[in-house]
C-alpha cells in the first residue's frame, strides 16, 4: 500500500486509445487541463500531476454506452469504442486525508469528459493517512452484537412497514409484537423520518417504553434503529433523545446527508449508526457509470456507520446474487492490512429485499460469514404461524446453513422452516 498516494482503478470505455484517455483523466482531475497555462511547469506537473499505473484491455465495441462522446477529429470511418480498466494515483498532498476531496477528485468532472463512453470507480486503494483523520465505525460488528445480545449467529431483523402512515401508537404497538416475538433487530423504514402525523420525538417516546417493557419481561432488548435522517442539527438532537430515552442504534441515509454530515455525526454519536444506502442505485445500477460498491463502501466505512445496506439475494432489486455476495464480503474485509492502523473498520452489511428462511444457505455458502443482518419483512411478519414463528424460520435456515444440512432435510424436524418452506417456496 501506497504511504503518499490513492490509486483509483477505473473501468473505462472511450473512442479513443485506451492510454490517451487514462491520461485524459489523470490530467483533468489533477494539475493538467487541455491547454497549458501560465505556471503550469513540468515541476509542477511532476509533483502534483496524477499518474497513469496501470491499463488493461477488455475489448471493443461499436456502440457507446453513454452520449455525449466525440472520438479524435482525425478519426473517419466507424468509431470503435474500446473497454478497459485503468488504475491512477492520485497524490496525497493535493488534497490531504479529506473524504469530500478525495471524492471531488475521483469521482469529479471526470464523468463528463468527452473522450469518455463510459467510466465506473471500481476500487480505492487508500494510504494510512486517513485513518488517522478519520473515526470510522464506533462499534462495528462487535459493538453491534454486543449491544444487540447476540453472538455466534446473524442477527435477524425486520423493517416498520407499511413505512409511511402508521399513527404514534400503531408503531409501538407494532414494535411490541415484533420484539416480543424475539427479533434482534427492528428499524424505521428510509421513508419514515419525522412526519407530521408521527414526530420523531413522540415516536422515541412510544417506543423505547414498549422495547424496555419487552426487555424486563424476556430478558431481551431488541435494538432499534431509529432515522434520524436530516438537517444536521436536527441529526444530533435527534441522536440525543434516542440516547436519553435508552435506544441503542440511529439510522441515517447516507447519501442523502453525505460525508461531511455524516462524519460530524460520528464524532459526536454514541450510538450504532445504521447506514441505508437510498439512491445508490443511481450512480451503480449503470455497469459504465459512477460507483461500484467496493469503492462506495469504504468512503462510508471510514465516516463512520457501523452498518451498510449491501442488496439481497434474490431480491426484488437489479443486483446479481454475485454482486450482492461480494458486497457482504467488502464490508466485512479489513482496510488497511499491512499498515501500522490496527482498526479494521470492519462493518456489519443489512441484507434485505425479498429475504426469508431459505435465503440463508445461499448467503453463506457465497459469503462464508454470519456477521450480517439479515433483514425480512413478509418472510418473517407473513409466516403461516405468525412472527414468532417466522422468526425461528430465520434462525432455523441459518443453522441448517451452517451445520450443510439441506433446507428440505432439516425442515423435516423444524416445524417453523418447514412452513416458511410451503409458504414462500424457493424463491430465485
Amino acid at each position: 500500500m501506497n504511504q503518499d498516494r490513492v490509486v483509483a482503478t477505473y473501468l473505462i470505455e472511450t473512442p479513443h486509445p485506451l492510454e490517451h484517455a487514462a491520461a485524459v483523466i489523470a490530467g483533468e482531475q489533477s494539475s493538467g487541463t487541455f491547454v497549458s497555462v501560465p505556471g503550469e511547469t513540468n515541476e509542477l506537473k511532476e509533483r502534483f500531476g496524477a499518474q497513469v499505473v496501470k491499463v488493461e484491455e477488455l475489448g471493443v465495441t461499436e456502440t457507446p454506452s453513454l452520449p455525449g462522446s466525440k472520438p479524435p477529429k482525425s478519426q473517419a470511418g466507424k468509431v470503435e469504442y474500446q473497454r478497459g480498466r485503468v488504475q491512477v494515483s492520485f497524490p496525497l498532498h493535493n488534497f490531504g486525508p479529506s473524504l469530500t476531496s478525495l471524492f471531488s477528485t475521483v469521482a469529479g468532472n471526470l464523468y463528463e469528459l468527452q473522450e469518455l463512453s463510459g467510466i465506473r470507480l471500481e476500487d480505492l486503494e487508500l494510504p494510512p493517512a486517513f485513518a488517522e483523520h478519520y473515526l470510522g465505525p464506533g462499534f462495528g460488528i462487535d459493538g453491534t452484537r454486543r449491544l444487540a445480545g447476540v453472538e455466534d449467529r446473524p442477527l435477524i431483523g425486520t423493517i416498520i412497514k407499511p413505512s409511511i402512515g402508521l399513527s404514534t401508537d400503531a408503531v409501538a404497538k407494532l414494535v411490541s409484537d415484533l420484539a416480543t416475538a424475539g427479533l434482534d433487530f427492528i428499524k424505521d423504514d428510509e421513508l419514515q423520518a419525522d412526519p407530521t402525523y408521527a414526530p420523531f420525538s413522540e415516536r422515541v417516546a412510544a417506543v423505547m417504553p414498549e422495547i424496555e417493557k419487552v426487555a424486563d419481561q424476556t430478558g431481551k432488548k431488541a435494538m432499534y434503529a431509529f432515522n434520524i435522517t436530516g438537517d444536521l442539527d436536527h441529526m444530533l438532537r435527534s441522536h440525543d433523545l434516542v440516547k436519553e430515552n435508552g435506544g441503542t442504534c440511529v439510522m441515517v441515509n447516507v447519501n442523502a446527508v453525505g460525508f461531511g454530515a455524516l462524519t460530524y455525526l460520528r464524532r459526536r454519536c454514541e450510538l450504532p449508526i445504521h447506514g441505508h444506502r437510498a439512491w445508490f442505485g443511481a450512480i451503480s445500477r449503470h455497469p459504465l457509470l459512477g460507483i461500484g460498491f467496493t469503492a462506495y463502501q469504504k468512503l462510508f466505512r471510514l465516516a463512520g456507520v457501523d452498518h451498510l445496506h449491501v442488496g439481497g439475494f434474490n431480491s426484488k432489486f437489479y443486483e446479481t446474487n454475485e454482486e450482492v455476495g461480494k458486497s457482504i464480503i467488502d464490508c466485512v474485509t479489513p482496510m488497511f492490512e499491512g499498515t501500522h492502523v490496527s482498526r479494521t473498520y470492519r462493518v456489519m452489511p443489512a441484507i434485505s429485499s425479498a429475504q426469508w428462511a431459505g435465503s440463508a444457505p445461499e448467503i453463506y455458502a457465497a459469503t462464508n460469514t454470519i456477521d450480517v443482518i439479515h433483514l425480512a419483512g413478509g418472510g418473517i411478519i407473513a409466516h403461516p404461524g405468525g412472527t414468532a414463528a417466522g422468526v425461528r424460520s430465520m434462525q432455523q435456515g441459518w443453522e441448517a446453513a451452517l451445520k450443510g444440512v439441506a433446507l428440505d432435510e432439516y425442515a423435516e424436524t423444524h416445524e417453523e422452516l418447514r412452513e416458511a418452506i410451503k409458504k414462500f417456496g424457493r424463491r430465485g
